[in-house]
């Protein structure tokens, strides 16, 4: 965008005192602030920069701030006064995600255009329509909407035709055409659809209808490819050598990490319990003692399960609440009276009660910070406080619902207060999982029988 230059100098004249030692690094609180507009002490930092299109002076100015429930982002933009020449981009604070991410979005409406978009540049933007594609790391990271995207777009398809024009080139008529399609999209003229793929998984896609499902937008979360992995510049680790077996079940195993909030060195807790009635878990448990944040996750320890389950529990007293639960990271979460659904991998695999995961699903959504602030919609902000004070009566026992856990892979579990007799207000259906649910567990390419035979010609 622009190449540093001296940060900009302090008044004529000021005194600056000695300093008694060295001055100690600021903590990752104070750089990376909440994003809000009452916060009168965040102000950007400003970096007087070399402009590359008349090489004269200009600003930078760079803001270290941080979205709650996403990521921290380094928000910089460029201005030089000589040639009036401006950019704008945002750069990913944070660590590449372990999982790469695809929103699929159905634009439908013009209301669709202005959903608020987060693309680091590692993301591949997509229209399947007109056979459309902006490669990823081919355009620097914007936070943007939807129409910001295409006419993104449209200025760089632009930007060199009339070059092509003056040399008679071919293709510059038939860039003029797509860039008329383009611009018609943004009037929706006719539904299309919008890809944003991103393999470090820190790009994000509004969904304005909070807490309700989003039936325009599709999240998928996926596995990352070898040359996906390249791409990024993460190096595959070593193969380890095999260790001796040894019985961990009664054991707390502990490894060094980094925290998830402010990035200093902290340890992670990894113990094997066995759940009566059901199978062994993995529970891993961070504790920051620098920011005091703690967080937990469950994996499971065992394989998929042949069958899906779909646990329904009729919420009928506040002793519900007491109820073990855990939900796997491939578990999706319903509450017919509330039409909320939770999909899979949001919150990830969590050991709790129903209590504690209810009060985690009330602060997800009434805190998200696409509808609160000064550009939030009333109307959403009533069903939000709606839904909130439902959620409430919920937990106290004051008001009947469905709990519907639905786990393609099997391996959630909801605790039955009568076992070993069956749960009169709990039902238990194990389904046959269909052709797209393996798919998104990538069971339909794994093979686990006779895969020797096809490698015996090749030895």
């Amino acid at each position: 965008m622009a190449a540093s230059g001296a940060v900009e100098p302090g008044p004529p004249g000021a005194a600056v005192a000695p300093s008694p030692g060295p001055t100690p690094p600021p903590a990752p609180d104070h750089l990376f602030r909440p994003i809000s507009a009452e916060d009168e002490e965040q102000q950007p930092t400003e970096i007087e920069s070399l402009c590359m299109n008349c090489y004269c002076n200009g600003m930078t100015r760079l803001l270290l701030t941080k979205i709650p429930f996403f990521r921290e982002i380094i928000v910089s933009s460029f201005s030089c006064e000589h040639c009036g020449w401006n950019n704008t981009e945002i750069q990913s604070a944070g660590r590449i995600q372990d999982q790469g991410v695809r929103y699929t979005l159905s634009v439908r409406a013009l209301e669709d255009m202005n959903r608020e978009v987060v693309k680091t540049d590692s993301a591949a933007t997509r229209i399947p329509e007109l056979d459309f594609e902006i490669p990823a790391f081919s355009q620097k990271g914007a936070l943007t909407t939807v129409e910001g995207l295409i006419t993104r777009a449209i200025s760089g398809l632009e930007q060199d035709q009339p070059a092509r024009r003056a040399n008679k080139d071919a293709t510059a008529e038939r860039i003029d055409e797509f860039i008329v399609k383009l611009k018609e999209l943004k009037q929706v003229a006719s539904p299309f659809t919008l890809i944003i793929d991103d393999p470090s998984g820190n790009s994000f896609v509004e969904n304005p209808h909070a807490p309700q499902k989003d039936d325009a937008l599709v999240i998928t979360h996926y596995n990352r490819t070898r040359q996906q992995e390249e791409m990024l510049g993460l190096q595959e680790e070593a193969p380890a050598e095999k260790p001796e077996e040894e019985d961990l079940r009664n054991e707390v195993l502990q490894f060094n990490t980094n925290c998830p909030e402010c990035n200093a060195p902290a340890q992670t807790n990894m113990k094997l319990v066995q759940i009566p009635h059901f199978k062994e878990v993995i529970i891993m448990a961070t504790n920051c003692e620098n920011c005091g944040h703690r967080t937990n996750e469950v994996k499971s320890g065992g394989a998929l399960e042949p069958l899906g389950t779909r646990i329904t529990l009729h919420i009928t007293d506040a002793s519900d609440m007491t109820r073990d639960l855990l939900k796997s990271e491939t578990c999706s979460v319903e509450i017919p009276e509330l039409e909320f659904e939770l999909g899979m991998a949001v919150l990830g695999g969590k050991f709790t009660t129903l209590e504690g995961l209810l009060k985690d699903i009330r602060e997800l959504v009434t805190k998200n910070p696409f509808t609160l602030g000064d550009s939030s919609n009333p109307g959403q902000t009533e069903r939000l406080q709606e839904f909130s004070q439902k959620m409430d009566q919920i937990i106290e026992g004051n008001m009947k619902a469905h709990f519907i856990m639905d786990d393609p892979a099997g391996n959630s579990y909801l605790q039955n207060v009568y076992a070993p007799e069956d749960d009169p207000e709990m039902k238990v259906e194990r389904y046959k999982r269909t052709f797209d649910q393996n798919e998104e567990l990538g069971l339909n390419d794994m093979k686990t029988e006779g895969y020797e035979a096809g490698l015996a010609p090749q030895r």
